[in-house]
């Protein structure tokens, strides 16, 4: 055992071979000396314990700790957030990271990040600014909001505003409401936590007007509304509308009306038979003190929380303590900037949103990807079918809704269709579809034209 431990290579001579100086050329000497240590550790122990599976002459060590170094280096110089082709047909897919950022928002961030800029200074005067202005303006534009702020998430948002208007009060929630979405976020497990008091009314399927208006008490800060954005109760159901809820709150002075929309839709998809989104200008129109909603969902924009409503509210938020735990930085609100002024631009504009031109692209369009897909294929090993079937909106929105596509059923010659699948998502770029019936399927609703080549080429050179 001596004799082949005094065989280990000393740090000094590894570090003078071409092997480590070639190494030293990408990455600092200190830590691929480091990385030296731990090979040379890690057989030592195995020689030790009598696990070493490898060589034992002194030129195999050292090629083991060098390659263990390696290894090493090239684990740390591949970048953990990856770019992932989404063929799974699921426009807001939460894991995949929910929506793609327009060309024009994109653009945006890139200034933001890589110049100085006016994020808390007032070009105009000289003077110290408010991250606040940079945004609020072209919110009120496509809402309608006497005023509004941003913080980091909806889930963010929601907590601002229980813990300002609702800390050791009462909040009237209908038991329909009490949902629970991504990550265990229960919005009674966060009412909790704000120190607000949960006031359950109605029933899980039916809760009626009489039923608020019996809760008010004077302890009453607050009816919260939830939208039910990611699940639908259907069959013997009932729910207060927003406009008998605003009729409600103008017999009470001091108790809010609170909306966390959730999604929070900008843009009117029920124009083209696409789910029930109301939007939020429109819940504001009816009476809302107040609203939240997400930015990287429906809106197709960068993670943020965005709230919005009257005056008073929105400035007592900002002037509040959490305000600053909560806010977002300069590359977000440059983002949530541009995709908000594409939908004040106009209809063209508003399609240059990613998450938006998906769920209204045409399914000619999508079956035009998917057959030029088919036709780029020479590689014989594949048994390549177009087929119909439909795509989900995802994200936590409109559950219930489908939207029509084409989808490319593919089965390998002599692979299952799991093992293709995981070569797949292993690969470079990592490409996510659906599997069915022992056969992969690519939804050509969320694969985008400057996707396709590449596409073609990494099925084109699968073995």
């Amino acid at each position: 055992m001596k004799e082949y431990l005094r065989k280990l290579p000393p740090i000094h001579e590894l570090q003078q071979t071409e092997a480590f100086k070639q190494l030293a050329t990408e990455l600092s000497t200190e830590k691929l000396t480091e990385w030296l240590q731990e090979g040379v550790d890690l057989i030592r122990n195995q020689l030790i314990k009598g696990t070493w599976q490898g060589e034992l002459s002194e030129k195999d060590l050292q090629d083991s700790v060098l390659s263990y170094t390696k290894t090493k280096m090239e684990h740390f110089q591949s970048y953990k957030l990856e770019r992932i082709i989404n063929a799974t047909g699921t426009i807001l897919h939460t894991n995949l990271g929910r929506a793609r950022l327009s060309k024009k928002a994109v653009e945006q961030v890139i200034m933001a990040a890589s110049n100085y800029s006016n994020l808390e200074y007032n070009i105009s005067t000289g003077k110290r600014g408010s991250r606040h202005d940079l945004i609020e303006e072209v919110i009120q534009e496509v809402t309608g909001a006497e005023a509004a702020m941003v913080v980091n998430n909806n889930a963010a948002a929601v907590y601002l505003i229980l813990k300002a208007f609702a800390k050791e009060k009462e909040v009237i929630v209908s038991r329909g409401q009490l949902v629970e979405i991504g990550g265990s976020f229960r919005v009674s497990s966060i009412m909790e936590e704000s120190g607000a008091s949960l006031v359950e009314v109605g029933t899980t399927n039916k809760t009626h007007l009489k039923d608020y208006k019996e809760a008010i008490t004077e302890h009453t800060a607050m009816i919260m509304k939830v939208h039910t954005s990611n699940f639908k109760t259907i069959g013997f159901t009932a729910e207060v509308s927003v406009d008998d809820l605003a009729g409600v709150i103008k017999e009470e002075e001091n108790v809010i009306l609170y909306e966390d929309l959730g999604s929070g839709a900008i843009y009117d998809f029920r124009q083209h038979h696409i789910g029930e989104e109301p939007t939020v200008k429109e819940v504001l129109d009816k009476g809302v003190d107040i609203v939240s909603f997400s930015g990287d969902k429906l809106l197709g924009g960068p993670q943020a929380g965005i709230i919005a409503g009257k005056k008073e509210l929105i400035n007592q938020l900002k002037k509040h303590q959490l305000a600053r735990v909560l806010r977002v930085d300069k590359m977000t609100l440059a983002a949530l900037e541009a995709t908000i002024k594409l939908y004040v631009i106009g209809e063209d504009a508003i399609k240059g949103i990613p998450t938006v031109a998906s769920i209204l692209d045409n399914v000619h369009a999508v079956k035009e990807k998917a057959k030029s897909f088919i036709n780029g294929i020479t590689n014989k090993i594949w048994d390549l079918h177009l087929v119909e079937g439909t795509s989900k909106i995802g994200g936590g929105t409109m559950p219930d809704v489908e939207v029509p596509t084409y989808l490319v059923q593919i089965k390998h010659e002599n692979k299952h269709a799991q093992k293709t699948a995981d070569i797949l998502r292993l690969g470079s770029p990592s490409i996510v579809c659906r599997l069915k019936d022992d056969a992969i399927l690519l939804d050509f609703r969320t694969i985008h034209l400057d996707e396709l080549e590449e596409l073609v080429k990494v099925f084109n050179d699968f073995h």
